[in-house]
Parts: C-alpha cells; sequence; structure tokens
C-alpha cells in the first residue's frame, strides 16, 4: 500500500468510526461545530459571489458530510449541486444536513478528488472547503479538474491552510499536532501555480486571514496578519485558491 493510499484509508475509516462524526451519529458537537464552521463557508461565498456558478452544475470534492453542499444550494437554489467524498461514510450523512437547512442537494457519491464521475467539460463551477488540503494528489486532481470544468469556468478551494515552500516543513507539523486524528497537509502556494500552469488552469491566489472561529493564539496572529499584508505571502495564511479552465 502506498503513503498516498494509507492516508486515504485513515480518512475513510475516521468517517466510519467516529463518535461525533459518523453515519449512525446525531452528536451535538458535530452540529455545533459545523453550523459554526457554515460562518465562515457563508463569508467566504458572499466575498466571492461574483465568480460562483449560481446556476448550471457545480460539483463539491472532498464535501464531508455535504453540510457545505447544502448551504450552496440553499443560497443558490437554481445550481445542480452534488457532494463527493472519499468515504462513503461521510456522505452517508448528507440526509442529517439536508433536514437541518431545509434543501435537497440533487446528487451525491463517494470517490476521490481526482477520479469523479462527471462527464469532460460538463461543469459550471467546482467547489470545496477546508478540504483541498486533505487531497494528497494534486497533480491529478487539477487534471481531473481541468478536464470536467467547461472552458472559462472556476474551481474554488475556500479556506485552505497555504504556506510558502520554506515554512512547510513547522506548517506541516502544527497542523497535524493541532488534529491528530487524521493526516492533515498544508498546500503550497508555488507548487500549485505551478501544477495549474501543467494543466490548462490559472490560479489566483487571495489571502483570507479571517477572524471567525480562531483561538486566541489565532486571532491575534491573523488579525497581525491582517493588519500587515506583505506577511500574508511570506508566512503561513489561510487563503482561497481560484482556478480558472483556459478557454481554446
Amino acid at each position: 500500500m502506498s503513503n498516498i493510499e494509507a492516508k486515504q484509508k485513515i480518512e475513510i475509516e475516521f468517517w466510519r468510526n467516529s463518535k461525533d462524526e459518523s453515519p449512525e451519529s446525531d452528536s451535538i458537537h458535530n452540529i455545533v461545530n459545523k453550523v459554526s464552521d457554515a460562518g465562515v463557508f457563508l463569508d467566504c461565498l458572499k466575498r466571492y459571489q461574483n465568480k460562483l456558478a449560481v446556476d448550471g452544475k457545480v460539483l463539491e470534492l472532498g464535501a464531508g458530510q455535504g453540510w457545505a453542499s447544502c448551504v450552496y444550494k440553499r443560497m443558490f437554489p437554481k445550481a445542480h449541486v452534488t457532494a463527493t467524498d472519499i468515504s462513503e461514510f461521510a456522505v452517508m450523512s448528507l440526509p442529517k444536513w439536508e433536514r437541518l437547512f431545509e434543501v435537497k442537494v440533487d446528487n451525491w457519491y463517494a470517490c476521490t478528488s481526482y477520479e469523479t464521475n462527471e462527464q469532460d467539460a460538463s461543469l459550471d463551477g467546482i467547489f470545496c472547503f477546508a478540504s483541498a488540503h486533505h487531497f494528497l494528489a494534486h497533480k491529478r486532481t487539477l487534471h481531473e479538474i481541468s478536464r470536467v470544468l467547461k472552458p472559462g469556468k472556476m474551481a474554488i478551494y475556500f479556506y485552505e491552510p497555504a504556506t510558502p515552500k520554506y515554512l512547510y516543513r513547522p506548517a506541516y507539523w502544527r497542523v497535524n499536532r493541532k488534529r491528530p486524528q487524521v493526516p492533515e497537509d498544508v498546500l503550497i502556494t508555488s507548487e500549485l501555480h505551478r501544477l495549474a500552469r501543467l494543466n490548462g488552469l490559472t490560479l489566483e491566489v487571495d489571502y483570507y486571514p479571517s477572524l471567525i472561529k480562531r483561538g486566541a493564539f489565532e486571532t491575534v496572529y491573523y488579525f497581525i496578519l491582517g493588519r500587515l499584508p506583505i506577511l500574508q505571502r511570506i508566512l503561513p495564511c489561510s487563503a482561497i485558491f481560484i482556478f480558472t479552465k483556459k478557454s481554446t
């Protein structure tokens, strides 16, 4: 088993066995945690509303339980929204969130980020929320994104941990110390620029030092980054990655 496959297996099994996030769980802690995440996601949607596919076919990658797809569908009811995640045990919980948000997502299935069921050039938009750092196979993922997006359309990675390459090791250590249950990673901005070019995509990086749902130390850290934008490029910072498929 490869290193990537081993990490994927941990991710899949987490959603089956988690006390708070398994399909059988109705944990209040999970509800409160995800709803607080939804506040960050709503802020992202409002910030980028002019770039989003508000109708047509939209795919969420790494959806987990699919709550963000529910929020997207509630915000943009004309969009045909499909939720996907590597773990079937994660997306099996989608009906819980559909009831909570009083919405019906159009489709869902389990798949990796780099092997979806979508047809070539069939999607008007792709998004993920705080999950692209779990994708691991970034080259293959961006190849798949380029394959399924229509020319000129966008895929947006919302609220991702990003770092310059020279600070990757300490950033990687920190996120895995913070949440050791599943393998965490940090996105290297220069590497995503390189992979985007290889796959016929342009990339815009928008640093997003949000103060929503931060601990005490993080609030101070991201407050400073927000006041001194020059630091956002040279220190680890949450970011939004906007990939656009080049028109032929």
